[in-house]
């Protein structure tokens, strides 16, 4: 009876859960391929170093890597077992039969359900590490602290002048730049599997404490993550003979919990000046870029490696030491890295040009000379080695200037095909004798990525599409850059993250494509958004202060001291104080101190920097849409200009009171000296804003249907003074050519000669502009036309 509603549903069933399902049968199938190829791999023997054979090593740690992972996340999903048995009902249901797939991976699913566990003794045997082990010549020399960064003045290109433009060397070019997240990865899923190891190697267990000790967790896929401490503990805790393991475990988790934050905020400084330098010296010098070009990727996956750290950390950290995970200068580099991006596209033909020539004048004749002086070299291999020889001979700058677009993939396959003949255990030619054959590989391969692949290359060392999947923390780290006025200057790293997103799609899942562009969008538009309203909020300040003082100008703020002057004359000195002296305008231009920072001062300095920001690059593409962050700004400014200008107006329906023609039109032209002083700053058109919004004023509504002063005063003349003189109050004066008050019982609550003498007529027809005054005479003649038409 339960059943019977499954018995309807079941085409339902089959059609939606079907992806799932597959999906399952897809790891299960890797899962078969995996065992099988490292079963091959044990059979013949293979030779792992990461500093010789660089790409074979790096690929079968990140094969193991990947296969854990996978299965972790594969015990992670709650539903796994009511997906498969709902699936398989449904297929019984409907073919009569079970799905053929449905057994074995059912018995995958209750095999794994301690993923960690179960691939223990699966790696039995294959327990012998070497390519871990190799690591040690890698990851500590990586791993280190901020003080040993600085005193090896690492990555610094004016510490040795003399050296400058020597080409950047190391034997092992591919670790330089190689992730260390990567590289803990390796080594704590490596020794989880591979445990026994750790009892006999002092190397294993070194490289094992200090992965323990840098890291609480690691990135699974994306966001999600693995406690590393207390999984380890887990599963030692079972296996006789390991408390000296657990003691280990321990001990790392207190030397982490409480030690990492710090080693890594102190990295994150060092970082900051290191890549200003080194952005710095490349924007003056770009040329360096050929020599120097492993420094930029160095700086740029240790960059990367520091900030994802944080990222991952700061969400997934007890509370109480949350200090070290609250970087509020994250933004200065991520900005540098951004500004080391932007050299690297834009002077990719530099690039090319040194390594054209590096490839073909260097690389060729030394590798020639290495491949006549080994001892045995079977035929497959020569043919190989002489084809790298060949391509790399003849490469010429010319090929660069004609714009001919390279392509080395072909030659890094068959390198990473010769690791795999010349590693395994019977090779004729073992690349385990030939070391410097290895290295000089690698380097030369580097060599080939500089001249074809940098974007791939930008992806590989920079890539921080990882912030789509922390967008709350990515949105935090945002408004704390803007809240502090140091950081807005670099707040525009946030909208250039954006543009990364899209690398971290995948073309075998492209229906994610529109979630994560779509996301990439909303965050990029948002972050201009809000840039545009801080300079803004700014630049209203500045221009609310501008008006306070150019309104101290105004000629009726003399009145007081020209009579205070007339009865200082009048009346002799009495004993008592007279009133106060009143402080002229312009007093506040006068510095005493030069320390003394007054809020103006704060306002420019803050507007400056956030405009820097603002003007730092004309336009971004994401996801194929270009955005213009000046053009946030642009239209943001006309928005608060018009409702400036009509604010200003001060009009009050109730009580009918208005602004003075003449007072308006200094506090626009005080409003306009400001917004034209933005075009110091920001490279915007500020004259179209001011056609814009002046233009619509002179119009009875603007582009949004609100009232504009032209409106609002010709409401005011209408209503207000043309009434008072129908009612026989006010009275035009030809002599002073303006309307006054007559006398009469009740006191008008304004002075008319003040609102229509020349001086204010003038203010107001430069207000208004021609079409303003001409919507004005027309509405005055139709009342007065109509009263007149009354009195007849």
């Amino acid at each position: 009876q339960q059943l019977a509603q499954l018995q309807k549903e079941k085409s339902e069933i089959l059609k939606n859960l079907a992806l799932y399902y597959f999906t399952f049968v897809d790891v299960m199938e890797f899962k078969d391929h995996v065992c099988e190829l490292l079963n091959t791999i044990d059979v013949c023997q293979v030779f792992f170093d990461i500093t010789v054979n660089f790409d074979l090593t790096k690929n079968y740690l990140d094969l193991i890597i990947t296969y854990t992972t996978l299965m972790i996340l594969l015990s992670r999903i709650e539903e796994r077992k009511a997906i498969i048995g709902l699936y398989n009902y449904a297929h019984e249901m409907t073919h009569g039969a079970s799905d053929r797939e449905y057994p074995r991976l059912g018995q995958m699913i209750v095999d794994y359900e301690n993923p960690l566990k179960k691939m223990m003794e699966e790696f039995v045997p294959h327990s012998k590490v070497y390519a871990l082990i190799s690591l040690q010549m890698v990851y500590p020399r990586r791993n280190l602290s901020a003080d040993q960064w600085r005193n090896a003045q690492l990555l610094s290109l004016i510490s040795a002048p003399s050296t400058m433009l020597n080409p950047a060397q190391s034997d092992t070019m591919p670790c330089e730049y190689l992730s260390l997240d990567a590289m803990e990865k390796w080594i704590i899923f490596g020794f989880i599997l591979c445990h026994g190891i750790l009892n006999s190697d002092a190397t294993a267990l070194n490289l094992w404490k200090l992965a323990l000790q840098s890291s609480s967790c690691l990135a699974l896929f994306r966001d999600e993550v693995f406690h590393i401490h207390k999984a380890a503990e887990d599963l030692f805790v079972n296996i006789r003979g390991y408390n000296k393991r657990i003691n280990d475990i321990r001990e790392c988790k207190e030397a982490a919990v409480s030690h990492a934050g710090s080693m890594h905020r102190e990295r994150r400084k060092f970082l900051r000046s290191a890549l200003k330098e080194l952005a710095t010296v490349l924007s003056d010098q770009p040329g360096l870029l050929g020599p120097k070009a492993l420094f930029v990727f160095m700086a740029l996956s240790f960059a990367r490696d520091e900030i994802i750290w944080l990222l991952r950390h700061a969400d997934n950290m007890p509370k109480k030491s949350a200090d070290d995970f609250i970087d509020k200068h994250i933004a200065e580099l991520i900005f540098y890295m951004e500004e080391l991006r932007a050299h690297v596209r834009k002077y990719g033909p530099v690039m090319q040009r040194y390594y054209v020539q590096y490839l073909s004048g260097f690389d060729a004749v030394v590798l020639n000379e290495l491949v006549q002086n080994l001892s045995v070299c079977p035929e497959d291999e020569s043919i190989i080695m002489s084809s790298f020889v060949n391509t790399m001979t003849s490469l010429s700058v010319k090929q660069v200037e004609d714009g001919e677009v390279f392509d080395f993939r072909g030659m890094r396959l068959d390198w990473f095909r010769l690791q795999a003949y010349t590693s395994v255990s019977k090779a004729s030619l073992g690349l385990a004798d030939h070391r410097e054959l290895g290295k000089m590989m690698n380097t030369i391969i580097f060599h080939t990525k500089m001249v074809d692949s940098l974007v791939e290359m930008l992806v590989e060392t920079s890539d921080l599409s990882i912030f789509c999947f922390y967008s709350r923390a990515f949105e935090k780290m945002f408004q704390q850059c803007l809240e502090l006025p140091s950081q807005s200057r670099y707040s525009i790293a946030f909208p250039l993250l954006c543009t990364h997103f899209m690398s971290c799609t995948h073309e075998l899942c492209p229906e994610e494509r529109h979630h994560i562009g779509d996301r990439s969008l909303s965050l990029c538009n948002m972050f201009l958004d809000e840039m545009a309203k801080q300079a803004r909020n700014l630049i209203t300040d500045i221009c609310t202060e501008q008006c306070t003082l150019s309104d101290q100008l105004l000629p009726k703020h003399c009145a007081k001291t020209i009579s205070q002057a007339v009865n200082k004359k009048s009346k002799k000195q009495t004993g008592k104080k007279g009133e106060p002296e009143r402080e002229k305008p312009g007093v506040e231009s006068m510095r005493k101190n030069r320390l003394v920072v007054t809020n103006l001062d704060k306002l420019h300095t803050a507007l400056s920097e956030l405009c820097f920001s603002i003007n730092y690059v004309p336009n971004m593409v994401v996801w194929e849409h270009t955005f213009t962050p000046r053009e946030y700004l642009t239209s943001h400014l006309e928005i608060r200009f018009t409702k400036s200008i009509v604010g200003m107006t001060m009009y009050n329906q109730a009580t009918q009171e208005i602004a003075k023609p003449s007072e308006l039109l200094t506090s626009v032209r005080a409003y306009m000296t400001v917004l034209q002083s933005i075009e110091n700053y920001v490279q915007i058109d500020i004259t179209r804003v001011f056609n814009n919004v002046l233009l619509q004023q002179t119009q009875h509504l603007d582009s949004h249907g609100e009232p504009t002063i032209t409106s609002l005063y010709t409401n005011w003349y209408l209503e207000t003074l043309l009434r008072q003189v129908s009612n026989g109050h006010i009275a035009y004066f030809p002599a002073m050519k303006a309307f006054v008050n007559l006398p009469t019982e009740n006191e008008l609550t304004f002075n008319a000669e003040e609102y229509s003498d020349i001086s204010e007529m003038r203010a107001l027809s430069e207000l208004l502009g021609p079409y303003g005054m001409k919507f004005l005479s027309e509405s005055l003649m139709w009342h007065i036309s109509s009263q007149v038409a009354e009195l007849k």
